[in-house]
């Protein structure tokens, strides 16, 4: 479809949205196509900048410590998850001295959805970087989730010196997909998909991909925020920045370039992961080979120099929500193994 007739289609499919979409109930909230509604625990401010000849806005909060201890840390929000996501992360830093700042990508959550928009893993580092350098941040250290995970990789491939310490928790990205007989589908077909989005969709793939067959209350909020995005006027451009954005994952892999990180790099893994991008797609026989975190994250710890792996026996594809107190206590004292006074 011509990209003029697509842009059309799409704005006339969210104007029909505006009017015909049916109230949601309380327990099923619809926000806008930038989390309109639902709100973040700290405050939200907007980075405006020029990016592939428009103007993008990316959203991110900003939390400075009672007693700061001079470093910065920031956070990259995996796939399904928002910069939200990290409260209680944000907390902990942020009560150890860390002035903490968590973006939201573009094309997640309270960032712009552009219509058009080449994705790649440098351009999303980028994004980054010019955030951190309006901030006035020279020098920060990541801590990254998910597919942040691969940012954060791209990252430090790309500003070595600006990156003080890479912490990948449960990134994406320890294998190659493709490589590994998970098949292509088009953009088109991710967009199909994408629009068939639903809050049980979300929850029964988190619970048995994320979680271990596991699912408490408090991960609930995290499924609505995304199913919301899906119940609104803006379900469409989300659908197809959501699309985009898993094609990049798909197509860009990292994982060959990990003896490159100069960086010193914590891996913080919960074992009972099975997260791995098109598994559903792949043929049974090699659906079991996928996903296999304990061995995936002993293969990175043995490639990326200076890096250091912790592992939560119990948790899953997010430590940080299923096992705060065991994952916080980790990642301070990974923190401050880099300097110990810093504490």
């Amino acid at each position: 479809m011509p990209r003029f007739a697509r842009s059309l289609l799409l704005a006339l499919t969210s104007c029909v949205s505006l009017m015909t979409a049916a109230p949601a109930h309380a327990d099923e909230p619809a926000y806008g196509p930038e989390l309109q509604g639902f709100d973040y625990p700290y405050p939200v401010a907007r980075f405006a900048f020029t990016s592939q000849r428009q103007v993008l806005r990316m959203a991110y909060m900003d939390v400075y410590p009672a007693h700061p201890n001079g470093r910065t840390a920031v956070l990259l929000h995996g796939k399904n998850f928002c910069a939200a996501t990290w409260k209680e992360t944000i907390d902990t830093l942020s009560s150890a001295g860390y002035r903490v700042i968590a973006p939201d990508q573009i094309g997640f959550c309270k960032s712009t959805k552009p219509e058009r928009y080449q994705y790649s893993f440098q351009q999303l580092a980028r994004n980054t970087h010019a955030l951190l350098g309006a901030l006035g941040v020279s020098r920060a250290t990541l801590i990254a989730h998910s597919t942040g995970g691969m940012i954060a990789v791209r990252y430090a491939l790309m500003y070595p010196q600006e990156t003080e310490q890479l912490v990948l928790v449960n990134p994406i990205g320890l294998e190659d997909w493709k490589a590994k007989g998970v098949p292509s589908i088009s953009i088109d077909d991710w967009y199909a998909r994408e629009l068939k989005t639903s809050a049980e969709g979300i929850r029964n793939y988190e619970k048995n991909t994320y979680y271990a067959g596991q699912w408490r209350d408090d991960y609930e909020p995290w499924v609505q925020m995304l199913a919301g995005m899906y119940r609104g006027p803006g379900k469409d451009v989300v659908a197809w920045n959501s699309a985009l954005l898993y094609d990049m994952i798909y197509t860009q892999p990292v994982v060959y370039e990990f003896d490159r990180i100069k960086p010193p790099t914590l891996l913080l893994i919960g074992d009972k992961d099975t997260t791995a991008i098109g598994k559903d797609l792949a043929p049974p026989e090699i659906r079991p080979t996928l996903g296999r975190y304990p061995e995936l994250a002993r293969l990175a710890k043995e490639r990326i120099p200076n890096s250091t792996l912790v592992e939560f026996p119990d948790a899953g594809h997010a430590p940080q929500m299923q096992e705060p107190a065991v994952f916080h206590k980790a990642l301070l004292e990974g923190l401050s193994a880099l300097h110990p006074k810093a504490e």
